[in-house]
């Protein structure tokens, strides 16, 4: 260890060190890599930076956080985009991406059980043997453990839903130190409290997780992508809103406003009609995709649809799918040295292609450039502000839309976040969404975490 920083903790931190030894480190470059999120929020260099590489590790750093009252900060990949991990100068940061073991695959059982750190590509990776893969999770690669702390989602939900459905149990450390298992390995169960469900989703606000088991599936026999223009977005989502009355399995469908697909051209060389754009993909036989991509291809014409443009060869299908997830760089570099400011929003389906047309006349009206993509087979959409360096009232102005976008979903009966989580951006907003229910939120957390050290100031303000 180098020297401590100066820290009102140093008494907790040489604990730490006696207890954990070279797995704890006060180097300020380490403290500064592992100290936020990739959000645009506010953070600072923790106290220290404890190296986890096991569900004893977390428990040994978080009793002894729990006995000094420490603030105790978990992240992994640090992918997220609310700074729900972003720690503050008087915190201890549990660095939980060592936590990388795949403990069982149950090929026959379709579940696997995964320490937190372990990153979906590694997960995939080693299901691929099995025939299976964990289809659940944002487009950026990230930790099994950082998804069903945000009860994350993407582009698949449509089809396999999001981590909220896919955890079956879990290994999670109380504030105290005290280790408890939620759930199981069965498929259902009436026995108690559904604690799992109540940790996922949670932040590491009230206990964090270390050892998660999911639901995982078979790769499917085929797959095919279909991309279609059309002459506006409420177009796009009329023809998505039939497709789903229809009953056709989709297992994705996204949507590109027609700056997202002039930014995705010219950051991967996609080469796309500039215009309001869907992406559908189908999965399973090669004659039911072929039956449903049909039936869907007749709903895009119907909602004057123009440019069917289908793959069915890996290799494509996986250019397009890369180039959809590049969207976020691609909106940077239209604008040289910005930053991006992600935010989501989910509503109902058939409020959709009205809260992205209001939304997008907001945008325009306030000469913000901020372009849309969207989860729009479950409602959820995505903005990102564009930010010039040093532009501080295209923050601010980013601030207020960002605002207005919140207020507008909950006044069509949606939510202030569909899958990024509150974190620390977004604890206004929860405030409006569950005014009635957030003193049995804070009960909640006084009654897990009393001294109040895990990821203070994220979900719940104050």
């Amino acid at each position: 260890m180098t020297a401590l920083p100066t820290s009102t903790n140093a008494a907790a931190i040489d604990e730490l060190a006696a207890s954990l030894g070279s797995k704890v480190s006060t180097d300020r470059g380490v403290r500064a890599a592992r100290g936020h999120d990739r959000s645009h929020l506010p953070w600072e260099p923790p106290s220290a930076v404890v190296h986890c590489t096991s569900t004893a590790d977390v428990s040994t750093a978080l009793a002894i956080c729990s006995r000094h009252g420490v603030p105790a900060v978990p992240i992994g990949a640090g992918t997220g985009l609310e700074g729900g991990a972003n720690s503050t100068a008087d915190a201890v940061c549990l660095d939980l991406s060592g936590m990388d073991g795949i403990l069982r695959i149950g090929a026959r059982d379709l579940d696997a059980t995964v320490q937190c750190g372990v990153m979906k590509s590694s997960l995939n990776a080693a299901l691929a043997d099995h025939g299976l893969t964990f289809p659940v999770g944002p487009g950026v690669d990230a930790s099994v453990g950082g998804m069903a702390s945000t009860g994350a989602s993407g582009t698949t939900a449509v089809r396999y839903g999001t981590m909220k459905e896919n955890v079956l149990g879990l290994t999670v450390v109380l504030a105290d130190g005290t280790v408890i298992k939620t759930g199981g390995r069965s498929r259902k169960s009436a026995a108690g409290y559904d604690l799992t469900h109540l940790f996922v989703g949670a932040e590491g606000t009230l206990g964090i997780l270390t050892e998660v088991t999911l639901r995982v599936y078979g790769i499917p026999e085929a797959t095919a992508v279909a991309i279609c223009s059309f002459p506006t977005l409420e177009n796009c989502t009329a023809v998505v809103q039939a497709t789903l009355e229809a009953g056709v399995p989709i297992s994705r469908v996204e949507l590109l406003d027609d700056v997202t697909v002039d930014s995705v051209n010219r950051y991967t060389g996609l080469g796309l009609p500039v215009m309001p754009t869907l992406i559908f993909e189908f999965e399973g036989s090669p004659s039911s995709i072929a039956e449903h991509s049909s039936t869907v291809r007749a709903l895009v014409d119907r909602h004057d649809g123009v440019g069917w443009d289908y793959a069915d060869e890996p290799g494509r299908i996986g250019r397009i799918w890369r180039a959809r997830h590049d969207a976020l760089p691609s909106y940077a570099a239209l604008v040289p040295g910005s930053s991006t400011w992600p935010t989501d929003v989910c509503v109902p389906i058939s409020r959709l292609a009205e809260c992205i047309t209001l939304t997008k006349e907001d945008t325009d009206a306030h000469g913000v450039l901020a372009p849309i993509v969207g989860h729009v087979g479950d409602g959820n959409f995505h903005l990102a502000f564009v930010l010039p360096p040093g532009d501080e009232n295209a923050v601010a102005a980013a601030a207020a839309l960002n605002g207005r976008l919140v207020d507008r979903a909950l006044s069509m009966g949606g939510t202030s976040t569909g899958e990024h989580g509150i974190g620390l951006g977004k604890t206004a907003s929860l405030a409006k969404e569950h005014a009635s229910a957030l003193p049995v939120m804070a009960a909640i957390k006084k009654a897990l975490d009393p001294r109040g050290i895990l990821n203070p100031g994220k979900v719940l303000a104050g």
